[in-house]
């Protein structure tokens, strides 16, 4: 399971949400009263966690939104290739490929054998810093 239902009006800045299949982080959230017909309104502003694109979301105060399920756990990394840095998992040695991290503070420290978090959300991974 890679995401769970959340209602729209329970959502906080710096959590994350599920807008056009893409999770993101909030970083900001506007509610309005409610008007003469009808519901309060929440908008919500995620920026993506895998793209770093900006996306808005407009729903209902009780509208049933997605909430990614967030896994995160400890690799090792095994070798730094051009685009990508392959880890193995410290909780069952699998190993993987992960997109080499945009973030240049990362990239730099990124060596053989250096541990690093790792957050896998809705079946994809992303380094995310160094332990």
């Amino acid at each position: 399971m890679s995401t769970r239902p959340a209602e729209a009006g329970s959502l906080k800045v710096g959590s994350f949400v599920v807008i056009d299949n893409e999770p993101c982080k909030i970083v900001q959230l506007d509610k309005s009263k409610p008007g003469k017909h009808g519901s309060a309104k929440v908008r919500i502003v995620g920026i993506g966690i895998f793209d770093g694109v900006k996306r808005t979301l407009v729903a209902p105060a009780d509208a049933r939104v997605e909430v990614p399920v967030v896994r995160k756990f400890t690799a090792q990394v095994i070798a730094k290739l051009p685009s990508t840095v392959q880890l193995m998992s410290l909780e069952d040695y699998s190993t993987f490929e992960v997109n080499m991290p945009e973030e240049e503070d990362i990239r730099n420290r990124l060596e053989p054998g250096v541990e690093v978090e790792v957050w896998e959300i809705m079946g994809r991974k992303k380094i995310m810093r160094i332990r």
